[in-house]
């Protein structure tokens, strides 16, 4: 079975797609094949079998280097999410010591980058919780601690900028995120996501939530 359609772009927030060179080891393989596979057809259509086929290797070699599907669900899974930070701390690090142009930054360049063609199944964590649903299932405490650090770190950033309301503001500021996340994956344009970016700065210049832009005084 070959991976459908595209590979999922580097630009991506979430993924990885440089792939494994020529004669990587068997993990590495499946382990790629199984992020790209999760990510384009979801955990729960995707088989150990073709997983195995994928990283052109055997169902043998798969249980030999994980314990289990679930247990390759929950390494892509923290995977993806550590991909993520990785991508939130490379563009807050550029704005060090300016809460207010991180937020735009953060906001303007996911709006970029989730439009692309490649990221066209939105977010792989907001998929699996979707499908993962077992209350004991490993994966459920990767995507709530996912999802948690999210608003923990928007709030951070909107207390730092001194928001009337900075929790408010954030968990507000984190459901937009989610909403984008989820329309990207059924929605037949990406034009609306140009909005994102005015949204997210409506909320964040709110006279009640957040900061007011300062007037300018025309001189007389």
């Amino acid at each position: 079975m070959s991976t459908p359609d595209r590979n999922i772009s580097v630009d991506s927030p979430f993924l990885d797609t440089e792939g494994c060179a020529a004669g990587s080891c068997a993990r590495d393989r499946i382990f790629d094949a199984a992020k790209k596979l999760f990510y384009r057809l979801g955990i729960r259509g995707v088989s150990v079998d073709a997983i195995a086929a994928e990283a052109d290797t055997t169902k043998v070699t798969f249980y030999r280097v994980f314990e289990s599907k679930e247990d390759l669900v929950v390494k892509v899974l923290a995977d993806q999410s550590q991909r993520f930070w990785n991508w939130w701390d490379g563009v807050v690090e550029k704005h060090e010591g300016n809460p207010r142009a991180q937020l735009d930054a953060l906001f303007a360049d996911m709006r970029a980058r989730i439009a692309g063609d490649n990221a066209d199944r939105g977010c792989p964590l907001c998929n699996a919780a979707v499908e993962v649903v077992e209350e004991g299932h490993p994966a459920r405490e990767i995507i709530r601690a996912h999802r948690a650090e999210l608003t923990k770190r928007l709030r951070a950033l909107c207390h730092e900028m001194k928001a009337r309301q900075p929790d408010v503001l954030g968990d507000a500021l984190s459901l937009l995120l989610a909403g984008m996340f989820s329309a990207r994956i059924d929605c037949p344009s990406t034009d609306q996501f140009d909005s994102v970016y005015d949204a997210a700065k409506a909320l964040i210049e709110s006279p009640t939530l957040g900061v007011a832009p300062k007037r300018k005084h025309s001189r007389q």
